[in-house]
């Protein structure tokens, strides 16, 4: 007889209308405990914020925290301290998708493009993410990113290169796409404004698009989540319930359908609040002290 945490609802999920908040974080923590494929890793201590510098030993401390429960970390920077994580990593005997952050600031772009190839070459990158949401965020022009990514590309042969940004670009931008080794998709449905009933599905759509554009090329969730706390967007409302049941449907749907997925996010990061609202600060697993939140 099949389990609470076995039991999958065609399409929508698993059935919680019979469960208790109790019974939920009971699934939650049993899932923990298997381990999912990867989590998003950003290791800023409270206060601090991008451009701050990041330190071996908070990363070390940080890396402690996340590696009995995952077997990947997603880093988003290469610079600012962020270039040690992928070697410590590697050391705490995780895989890591190291992602280069490139924005409107060319000369930081470079350096960002020279350490992820430096990292990559000291055998220190599993797999590589050249940009993260530049076209949403209209940073770069495709030509300029696909300049980057072809120079990352010609410098790690045999490392897949892909990267990141929302489910809709890759269809949206099919040289981008065609450029990519590994199709690196971020699927929010909370960003859309979904109600939590119908998050799972709408999050399978995401993925579906992006496996279409992709014609037969691997597609990774490289960003999932939901917040536990924070204002509604649309219909979007956070809390630990919705928070709980929309962990438990992601990660049973990816480990069902075998889809490498990585979860966003291993820590609360106050600072996201200034460009997200008050929301943006809660979508860690665990606090920004490194405590696990919904156990």
């Amino acid at each position: 007889m099949a389990t609470k945490s076995e039991t999958l609802i065609e399409l929508a999920g698993l059935d919680f209308s019979s469960l208790s908040e109790g019974d939920m974080k009971d699934i939650y923590r049993s899932i923990l405990q298997k381990g999912m494929h990867g989590l998003c890793f950003s290791p800023y201590k409270p206060g601090q914020q991008p451009g701050d510098i990041i330190t071996v030993d908070q990363i070390k401390e940080r890396l402690a925290v996340v590696s009995p429960y995952t077997n990947w970390i997603r880093t988003f920077s290469c610079t600012g301290g962020n270039e040690n994580i992928p070697a410590l990593a590697h050391e705490a005997g995780l895989k890591t998708l190291v992602g280069a952050w490139l924005g409107i600031d060319l000369k930081k772009n470079e350096e960002e493009i020279e350490s992820l190839i430096k990292i990559a070459s000291n055998s220190h990158a599993d797999m590589v993410a050249v940009g993260n949401e530049v076209m949403y965020r209209k940073d770069l022009t495709e030509d300029e990113l696909l300049g980057y990514m072809e120079i990352v590309k010609e410098a790690l042969p045999g490392i897949p290169v892909g990267y990141s940004d929302a489910y809709y670009e890759f269809s949206n931008r099919p040289r981008i796409t065609e450029a990519c080794d590994v199709l690196l998709a971020s699927c929010h449905p909370f960003w859309e404004g979904c109600h939590i009933d119908y998050a799972l599905l709408y999050m399978k759509d995401m993925y579906y698009r992006a496996v279409i554009a992709g014609n037969g090329k691997n597609v990774i969730i490289t960003e999932t989540g939901w917040p536990n706390a924070g204002h509604a967007f649309g219909s979007s409302v956070p809390s630990v319930e919705n928070a709980l049941k929309y962990f438990i449907n992601t990660n049973l749907w990816a480990m069902e359908e075998k889809i490498d997925m990585f979860y966003f996010s291993s820590f609360d990061e106050a600072w996201k609040a200034n460009n997200e609202g008050d929301g943006g600060g809660y979508w860690g697993i665990w606090d920004t002290h490194g405590n696990l939140k919904l156990k």
